[in-house]
């Protein structure tokens, strides 16, 4: 068996442990074993042996700072084997996750993987978690505090969250269950071993038949072997006191060279398949894979097996650490690999926080200056959370620089909407002001002084900056009102029926009459002029009375009638059905009103068909890797085609109401 240093000193008595076997030197022909481990002192009676213990070199030393980095790590896995599992699940970006990816991947693992595998998983989850959903609290704080909420008041709930929270507590619910079944079987099977020990102490000088004490040695290996883990603040006492009765056993089995030289040979050729494939892995490039398989290597050759021929011992353990320093070189070079990654990244952070503090610092300016700022602000922050893993030891430090300069843009946006809302609220008083005028004179009958006065405070409210978002509409509306009532009035005195107005209702009357006669001659072009002469009489004939502004209604549905039977592109017959419609809706007197109504009507209409193509674009991106003639993407670019199509025939309605501005 072997130490942490040296595997193969085997069978020497009183043998200061070092890397190199061969520098003990035999002087007995009874061969003996030792612990090699120099904490134990427990030795047999037998003629003492000259060893020659050179001082280490430091190369020899740093290997054996490798060997013992690989023994510790076994130990400490030796009271969970599970940790195998650990190495084979997948370690993800996770400070490249959002809130949502990271609460699934917590999921999934919770779900499909041993608990006592994905500590490593879970600890980086978490940690990620927490930084981002605390950055997004402050960042809806600021919000809140930002549309006048007052601090005690915040509050912030998130189903992300809840969903995370749900999920961690059910890992946690585990892990305690495992560990609660891991102590019980972990005290048992510490037991069982010391069973073990108690039985090869009895196998010393017992009266049987060396071959049948032989057997039952090998049995009690096996039983070793398949007994579980143990509590690893028990492991190495465990070890070592099983290790030096073994090797008593073979003390003990001098008297049977030939069962003791086929116990070497088993274990010579083990070692050399072990030694084989650390040499193997030596060539692989997955590194960590090299080497988390190496230090299975190493338990099996500790563990597993027993010494070998001392001719033999020397060769195979300098082949073995010459793979194992192999493998631990280009471990060491990944890693430095990897820190220069962080330490990129780590500029890439720095990089981004001078910027933040640049902005943080820049002078106040205008509302919509800070909103682009906010918005650059916040491209920022994404990209520092992408931006990978530093070194560990600035973690702390580098998100400290980052959380304070955010919080200095804070701070100064928020002074500057706090100063805002102060004059926006004195902005409120003087529109209610004006709200009190006008419906204070929005009865009067004194036009000559009333009209020139609603007119002026008209000026004045688009004279007066932005009030609080939440008042806005409600005072526009009571405002608006006011004034509609008073110049509603003046309008109707001005459209009472005159004779005029009625002849030019009876003239439209009898036109309209004509016109529900019309047939469509066949001949496209001639049919249209025809439509469009009807159309510019309609015009001259004048204005009617106003309880009888309906004849305006069935001649545009009648023209819409004619246009609809004749062949022509859409767009045309929408437009000159238009020019009609905009012609019902001019004034006489200049009043543009009802033309305002349609111009806000159009635009809003052409915000919603805009909405649903970005809607219909952004669908088409979730269809990937899927050909275009596909039922489902064509249908969606039929829709975006017609989408489209609407969009430039309400441009060209706007159009047309704007020609009749000028």
């Amino acid at each position: 068996m072997s130490d942490l240093n040296n595997p193969n000193t085997e069978n020497e008595k009183n043998v200061t442990p070092i890397n190199n076997e061969s520098t003990t030197t035999e002087t007995s022909s009874i061969e003996t074993v030792k612990p090699e481990d120099s904490k134990h002192s427990e030795t047999t009676k037998v003629e003492e042996t000259t060893a020659v213990n050179p001082e280490p070199s430091k190369a020899e030393n740093e290997h054996d700072e490798v060997i013992n980095e690989i023994e510790e790590s076994n130990a400490e896995d030796a009271e969970d084997e599970g940790n195998k599992d650990r190495h084979t699940i997948e370690v993800k970006e996770y400070d490249s996750m959002s809130l949502e990816a990271l609460a699934v991947e917590l999921e999934k693992l919770v779900k499909s993987e041993k608990v006592q595998a994905i500590k490593t998983h879970v600890d980086g989850i978490n940690a990620e978690f927490k930084t981002k959903f605390q950055a997004l609290v402050e960042e809806k704080k600021e919000d809140f505090l930002n549309d006048g909420g007052n601090e005690i008041d915040f509050y912030f709930s998130s189903p992300i969250e809840k969903r995370y929270k749900a999920a961690y507590k059910e890992y946690r619910n585990k892990i305690s269950d495992h560990y609660k079944s891991l102590e019980k079987n972990l005290k048992q099977n510490l037991s069982d071993k010391l069973e073990i020990i108690e039985e090869l102490k009895g196998l010393i000088n017992v009266e049987e038949n060396i071959n049948t004490t032989y057997k039952h040695f090998k049995e009690l290996q096996e039983r070793w072997r398949n007994t579980g883990p143990i509590p690893r603040d028990k492991y190495n006492n465990a070890w070592n006191s099983y290790h030096h009765h073994v090797e008593m056993f073979y003390d003990f089995l001098h008297l049977n060279r030939d069962l003791r030289d086929l116990d070497f040979k088993h274990n010579l050729e083990k070692k050399l398949l072990i030694i084989e494939r650390a040499e193997e892995l030596a060539q692989d490039d997955n590194v960590m894979r090299s080497f988390r398989e190496l230090q299975e290597l190493h338990k099996m050759w500790k563990e597993e097996l027993g010494p070998v021929g001392k001719e033999h011992r020397e060769e195979i353990w300098d082949r073995f650490k010459a793979a194992t320093k192999i493998i631990n070189d280009k471990r060491q070079a990944y890693y430095k690999e990897i820190d220069k990654v962080y330490e990129k990244n780590l500029e890439t952070k720095l990089e981004i926080i001078s910027n933040i503090q640049v902005i943080a610092q820049q002078q106040t300016g205008s509302h919509n200056e800070w909103q682009k700022r906010i918005k650059i602000i916040e491209d920022l922050r994404n990209q520092f959370f992408n931006a990978g893993k530093v070194p560990l030891k600035v973690n702390e430090d580098t998100w400290a620089k980052f959380k304070d300069a955010v919080r200095t843009f804070n701070r100064n946006k928020n002074a500057y909407y706090k100063n805002l809302k102060k004059e926006q609220y004195t902005n409120l008083q003087k529109k209610l002001e004006l709200i009190k005028i006008a419906e204070d004179n929005k009865d009067s009958e004194d036009t000559a002084v009333t009209t020139p006065l609603m007119k002026k405070i008209q000026g004045d409210w688009k004279k007066i900056g932005h009030v609080p978002r939440k008042d806005s509409d409600k005072i526009w509306k009571q405002f608006k009102a006011a004034c509609n009532h008073y110049f509603d009035k003046i309008h109707a005195k001005r459209n009472a029926a005159s004779q005029e107005q009625i002849d030019a209702f009876n003239k439209k009357a009898a036109l309209l009459d004509t016109l529900k006669t019309v047939k469509p001659s066949g001949d496209k072009e001639k049919d249209i002029e025809a439509i469009k002469a009807e159309i510019k009489v309609w015009k001259t004939l004048g204005h009617v009375p106003n309880d009888k502004r309906y004849i305006d209604d069935k001649f545009q549905k009648t023209i819409d009638d004619l246009l609809s039977n004749l062949k022509m592109d859409k767009t045309e017959i929408e437009m000159i059905k238009y020019e009609n419609k905009l012609d019902s809706l001019s004034s006489a007197d200049g009043d543009t009103r009802n033309l305002d109504n349609e111009r806000l009507f159009i635009r809003k209409k052409m915000d919603e068909v805009k909405a649903q193509i970005n809607q219909l674009e952004n669908n088409l991106q979730f269809f990937t890797n899927v050909d275009d003639n596909n039922p489902l993407v064509k249908d969606v670019h039929n829709n975006i085609k017609g989408h489209k199509s609407a969009l430039n025939i309400w441009k060209e309605k706007l159009k047309k109401i704007k020609e009749r501005y000028q």
